[in-house]
């Protein structure tokens, strides 16, 4: 039977959510059950792709990401995949009408890395940015506001914000990893070799003005995905306030994270601050 097909393609994007992001994986469990799948199967999706341009590193990534993109394709036009993932994603984004210019944006980013090292300017940056993360917030909006598109309107340019500042995030707290594991450099004009305070703090400026556009975004959200769009916040902005008391020198030779009790302190507080409408 197809259903139980389906259940079986969502059970895998719920598996490699759990997997891969611990973090996400909690935030994703404070949204309210009837959006919750969807998100794992988007997260599903761009888990997948992601992987292939920056672990496979013992295979032809490029063949392997063309073929990727090739049953990504076919499984939104025959509304089926052999591929679970694929499967899964392609249900949520006919459910929710996600523009397919949105995919194609994410995954020309994502191609990018396959050979692209450096990013000399802002309008590079912001391009890859824009695709790899902004979009990935534009999917889960359309989901959170369940297509609605007065509300999806009105709440995209703080969802992209709020994207963007996730990512920066993560190309801070991965320097070692992306600099030294994969000879990649996200942020233009940026020597990461002498990483100085100034530029540091030029940086995290500018994730902050993401993180306080973001911020009233999620404050409109709807109900059942506030608290869980809440909770990814108040992680980030943990992982924020960690790297602003890291020496910039200090950021490119190792990798903060939040602890599992410290995730839980978090949950905790945020749940208080929710229910008290302290947003």
């Amino acid at each position: 039977m197809k259903a139980i097909f389906d259940t079986v393609s969502y059970n895998c994007s719920k598996l490699v959510t759990k997997s891969y992001s611990t973090s996400f994986s909690l935030a994703t469990k404070m949204l309210y059950k009837t959006i919750r799948a969807d998100i794992y199967n988007i997260y599903g999706f761009v888990r997948f792709a992601d992987e292939i341009v920056d672990s496979f590193h013992d295979y032809d990534k490029e063949m392997l990401f063309n073929k990727f993109n090739d049953d990504l394709e076919s499984a939104l036009k025959d509304k089926i995949s052999l591929n679970p993932i694929l499967n899964s994603f392609q249900y949520t984004f006919h459910k929710y009408n996600i523009e397919k210019s949105l995919v194609d944006a994410f995954m020309k980013s994502m191609r990018l890395d396959l050979y692209k090292t450096d990013y000399l300017t802002n309008e590079e940056y912001k391009d890859y940015i824009y695709g790899s993360a902004d979009v990935v917030g534009l999917m889960c909006l359309k989901v959170f506001v369940k297509g609605d598109h007065e509300k999806y309107e009105e709440l995209k340019e703080t969802a992209m914000a709020l994207g963007s500042a996730f990512q920066k995030v993560n190309f801070l707290r991965d320097l070692k990893a992306d600099f030294e594991g994969l000879n990649r450099t996200y942020f233009p004009n940026t020597d990461l070799k002498n990483l100085d305070e100034n530029s540091k703090k030029d940086i995290i400026n500018d994730i902050e003005n993401d993180f306080e556009k973001g911020l009233s975004g999620i404050k409109k959200l709807p109900i059942e995905a506030k608290f869980g769009v809440f909770m990814a916040y108040r992680y980030y902005r943990q992982l924020l306030k960690k790297l602003k008391k890291t020496p910039a020198l200090k950021i490119k030779d190792t990798r903060i994270r939040v602890s599992n009790p410290k995730k839980i302190e978090l949950l905790m507080r945020s749940y208080v601050k929710y229910q008290l409408n302290l947003m």
